[in-house]
């Protein structure tokens, strides 16, 4: 049986924040303050001591599921004009040496294996004299192994697990901007994050709220997340694993140019199935051919190939759905600005899957947690 979605659960703010009782909307919108609290904790840390390095290679060091997901899209920021390769991995490379920069990401448990497995790669990083950032609380496996040989930066937002993509992005930005690899301001991009966490607070209905609208349009779908870039379909990745931990929807992540290798999902779109049927009956079951296909082209990069990719797959699937950033301060190409577009749209997936959760019921709430009274960005008590 299909899940469907309470669709007015989305514009009852009561309902909508009574259901979240595990404070999911609020954790997210704390972006900003994760990235302006990581930026500021980076300086403090010494990040400044890696300027005038040239690294061999920079190595992006993941746990599995969100994190991996955003080091690929800071992979992707960087490869077209870094002068060193740029590696996304889970475990160090035999290779590392002293002229190689290793950013890696924990989260401080004793009890996960994915955190043991950091350590285990942080200890053969230090071991073999390279240059390493970590990001995560002062305490646990990781920073065990690093014993002191690793700028240490302690967040200094709590925040849910699965959601914090912006204390890992504001920890990789700071570093590639330290090795001089990445011009982008940190409070930038903590602005932007707190405009786009008002914009969709749930207090604001879905034709005002972009992550509300993009909920509703995934809705009882099987979303397709095509990029027109290597920083959009990076980007889209992580869309998918968003959906899958927030709202328990499995998305098809990849790029526009890629569509001639998933034959029969083109075909779905081009024979229209993507749009809603004014006879579609959403208590049914969706049959084999499963819930119809949900286009959304994901764009960062706003060069002109970019631009006329998107077009021409809005001409060929005119129910197609764009997923941009509208901000005329940003418009234009550089690598900085799709640093900043690609941390804000991150957000909007985020809470996207997030309000898709919870008004499908697919969201776990802790119904032991009470909401905190204060406030933060787009989330008012």
């Amino acid at each position: 049986m299909r899940t469907v979605l309470d669709e007015a659960l989305l514009e009852d703010t009561g309902r909508l924040l009574d259901a979240d009782r595990a404070g999911v909307l609020r954790a997210a919108a704390t972006a900003g303050a994760q990235v302006r609290a990581t930026w500021a904790a980076a300086q403090e840390s010494g990040i400044g001591s890696l300027g005038g390095l040239r690294p061999r290679a920079l190595v992006l060091l993941a746990r599995p599921g969100p994190e991996r997901a955003v080091a690929a899209v800071t992979a992707a920021l960087l490869e077209p004009t870094c002068p060193c390769p740029v590696v996304v991995t889970g475990t160090a490379p035999p290779w590392l040496g002293p002229l190689d920069v290793v950013v890696a990401s924990h989260r401080g448990s004793e009890r996960d294996p994915a955190d043991a497995a950091m350590a285990e790669a942080v200890d053969r990083a230090v071991r073999r004299n390279a240059h390493v950032v970590l990001t995560g609380p002062a305490d646990g496996p990781a920073p065990a192994a690093a014993a002191g040989r690793a700028i240490q930066i302690s967040p200094r937002v709590p925040v849910l697990d699965g959601l914090a993509a912006p204390t890992d992005l504001a920890a990789a930005y700071a570093t590639a901007r330290a090795l001089d690899l990445l011009d982008v301001d940190g409070e930038a991009l903590a602005d932007r994050l707190d405009d786009e966490a008002e914009r969709s607070g749930p207090r604001h209905e879905a034709f005002v709220a972009p992550a509300k609208a993009l909920a509703l349009r995934l809705a009882e779908h099987t979303p397709l997340l095509w990029g027109t870039d290597a920083t959009a379909i990076a980007l889209a990745g992580y869309g998918a694993t968003a959906l899958a931990a927030h709202a328990g929807v499995v998305a098809h992540a990849g790029g526009l140019t890629g569509a001639v290798g998933v034959p029969a999902l083109a075909a779905r779109l081009d024979g229209g199935t993507g749009v809603d049927s004014i006879f579609a009956d959403p208590f049914d079951d969706p049959g084999p051919d499963g819930p119809p296909p949900r286009l959304v082209v994901v764009t960062v990069s706003e060069d002109v190939p970019t631009r006329r990719l998107a077009q021409d797959a809005e001409r060929r699937w005119p129910a197609a759905d764009r997923l941009e950033l509208d901000d005329l301060e940003l418009a234009g190409p550089g690598v900085g600005r799709d640093a900043i577009r690609a941390g804000v749209l991150a957000l909007r997936l985020d809470l996207a899957a997030l309000y898709l959760g919870l008004a499908t019921g697919s969201l776990g709430a802790d119904p032991d947690a009470e909401r905190d009274p204060g406030t933060v960005p787009g989330i008012g008590a």
